[in-house]
């Protein structure tokens, strides 16, 4: 990355935290849907460096005297260490497809793809956090970081997220090696960009998730007659008279993808799923979180 580049990140990156304040309504959902995610224990069951008791055992020989828990052990003739729980603190990178295409929605009382990509990655980042947790995106404008700052630096960033194009190609720079990584998408570009992408990071020994983001309109193709159908920045445009008889291709086209990002991630070892725009957001969540759990190893 030449000087002039890293100059202008780093001066997106001041940007977007200095507008971090401004824009608490995101947030603020995310809390909110976080919120309705029961939280289990992110720590390794084994023993180790960590703040949660996990289980009393027997002194063995080479345990410190600054082990033993004292009062435990005056209630028998055995000496007992209070072990702690193993946490290691992981880092988790999001990338949130800004493109033009995710920018529709079907319907004037429903989001746009878009807006609800980045209610859930916003929402799986407070959980992980919260779990004590480093995150950051993908690309290099935000380092995975722990803590509430990191939050709002991550709110200003999904927020100020501008269209590029009308489909998403994700950046994987900023990934760190054996790290996890979460893609918000309609993967509805160039499909090779993802398999590259991910084959990448899982030669890095990177694990994570693919959610497809799809509006029920885009699932269902129920146009029928003369449709004039276009791409959200209008670069593309197809009008036909008879929508109906693309119904059966499109869904076939659609299942093709699908078979495709389910071969990636098996690959890969990731997981993949889908989330309608038309259902709510807690059981996309609850996904995601329990997808990241499973793939902790």
């Amino acid at each position: 990355m030449s000087a002039a580049a890293g100059s202008e990140g780093l001066g997106l990156r001041r940007e977007a935290e200095g507008q971090a304040a401004a824009l608490p309504a995101l947030l603020l959902a995310a809390e909110q849907l976080a919120a309705t995610v029961q939280m289990g224990g992110h720590g390794r069951r084994r023993a180790g460096p960590g703040e949660e008791f996990w289980q009393y055992r027997p002194a063995h020989a080479g345990d410190t005297a600054r082990f033993i828990d004292w009062r435990r052990s005056a209630r028998s003739d055995v000496q007992y260490v209070r072990d702690r729980e193993w946490q290691l603190a992981q880092s988790l990178h999001l990338w949130v497809d800004g493109s033009a295409s995710m920018g529709f929605s079907g319907a004037r009382d429903r989001a746009p793809k878009g807006a609800r990509a980045r209610l859930l990655a916003l929402a799986l980042a407070v959980l992980a956090i919260r779990a004590g947790e480093r995150v950051g995106l993908s690309g290099p404008l935000a380092p995975a970081r722990p803590g509430r700052a990191q939050l709002m630096t991550l709110t200003a960033l999904l927020s100020g997220a501008e269209a590029a194009g009308d489909y998403g190609r994700p950046e994987v720079t900023g990934v760190s090696a054996r790290a996890r990584a979460v893609f918000l998408s309609d993967f509805f570009g160039d499909i090779a960009a993802v398999e590259a992408a991910v084959a990448q990071l899982a030669d890095r020994g990177v694990t994570g998730v693919l959610l497809q983001v799809l509006d029920p309109a885009e699932e269902d193709f129920p146009f029928d007659g003369r449709t004039i159908f276009e791409s959200m920045s209008g670069s593309l445009r197809h009008e036909t008279r008879e929508a109906r008889d693309l119904r059966g291709r499109y869904r076939a086209r659609l299942a093709e993808r699908r078979d495709r990002l389910e071969t990636l991630a098996r690959h890969a070892g990731w997981q993949v799923s889908q989330h309608h725009t038309g259902t709510p957001p807690q059981a996309a969540l609850l996904w995601l979180h329990a997808a990241l759990q499973r793939g902790r190893g």
